[in-house]
């Protein structure tokens, strides 16, 4: 029997693991010819979703959990769980009920037919209409920009064959960008277009901070434009510059008594010129921290404990 192996990241999702729990394993029981394990990987919860995981843990073995030793953040926590994972065949899907389980079927079908990649893009959703848009302009932008083909409205819900994860175990990335890792290995896809769902309980645990965080990890990642379009904006304000500069001596030539500079364009220009260079600067620091974190070659995560995995230490 193939093993499909489902990975659920989760942080204080006590109102939601369960029913999410119960509803892939209706789905996955209604598949016959495949076993499965259904790892959650657990950011640190500081509510009961620890508590409610044993309790499923210990009523079904299918059920595995990794606690991290603190919150590590929603991008490395979500990778780590995928390389935990032993399946043929792996889903990523997200613990709030927002990526529909109601899915996995059609992803396993479309996987049997072939294909390595099968990825749920949500062309519409039922969420907040001025988040949805915000997210919306954010992959137009990177998809233009980026030096890859990146997909656009994609979370991370889909499934990866087993040789994906395998490509994936030997990168060895301390901060991926899994979206864009997707586009970039090059490996045959499907995408499912599906309407997002509203969150029925809890709270997101996404705040500015870490769209923000994801949004420059995208283009730090896969595109140099920034850093070209620093030195191009550069040179382009430094010609700017010099023809004023030229226009103001011939001005002061012709009309020497008369025309006054007046120190209004001098404290326009230094302050625009300053905020041109303090943005460029942190641009140019996103890369360097970048670079920082590649170097530095820390560990994903650290687990407190893990159950119901083989050598299970507690």
């Amino acid at each position: 029997m193939k093993l499909i192996s489902i990975v659920t990241p989760c942080y204080n999702e006590e109102e939601n693991v369960a029913n999410l729990y119960q509803q892939v394993r209706e789905v996955l029981l209604k598949l016959p010819g495949y076993s499965y394990e259904h790892i959650f990987i657990d950011n640190a919860s500081t509510d009961n979703t620890v508590e409610i995981l044993k309790e499923l843990a210990a009523e079904d073995r299918n059920v595995k959990i990794i606690v991290n030793a603190r919150n590590f953040g929603h991008i490395r926590s979500p990778y780590y769980g995928l390389l935990q994972s032993k399946g043929d065949a792996v889903i990523l899907i997200v613990a709030d009920l927002q990526d529909p389980p109601s899915l996995i079927e059609k992803f396993i079908r479309s996987w049997e037919n072939g294909y390595k990649i099968v990825i749920g893009v949500k062309n519409k959703s039922r969420e907040n209409r001025v988040m949805f848009m915000i997210r919306k302009l954010f992959y137009n932008i990177i998809t233009k920009i980026s030096d890859t083909d990146l997909v656009k409205n994609f979370t991370g819900f889909g499934l990866y064959d087993k040789q994906f994860i395998d490509v994936l175990r030997e990168l060895d990335e301390p901060y991926p960008y899994f979206r864009g890792l997707i586009a970039e290995l090059g490996f045959n896809r499907l995408e499912i277009e599906y309407t997002q769902p509203k969150r029925e309980k809890g709270n997101t645990k996404n705040n500015f901070y870490t769209l923000y965080d994801m949004a420059m990890l995208g283009f730090v990642n896969h595109s140099k434009l920034p850093l070209r379009l620093a030195s191009f904006i550069g040179f382009s304000v430094s010609i700017f510059s010099i023809l004023i500069a030229f226009a103001y001596f011939i001005y002061k030539l012709l009309d020497w008594y008369n025309f006054q500079l007046g120190i209004a364009p001098l404290v326009i220009g230094i302050f625009f010129f300053g905020g041109v260079q303090l943005f460029f600067l942190g641009v140019i620091g996103e890369y360097i921290g970048s670079i920082q974190t590649q170097v530095k070659k820390r560990p994903l995560v650290i687990e407190k404990l893990r159950i119901n995995f083989e050598n299970e230490t507690q």
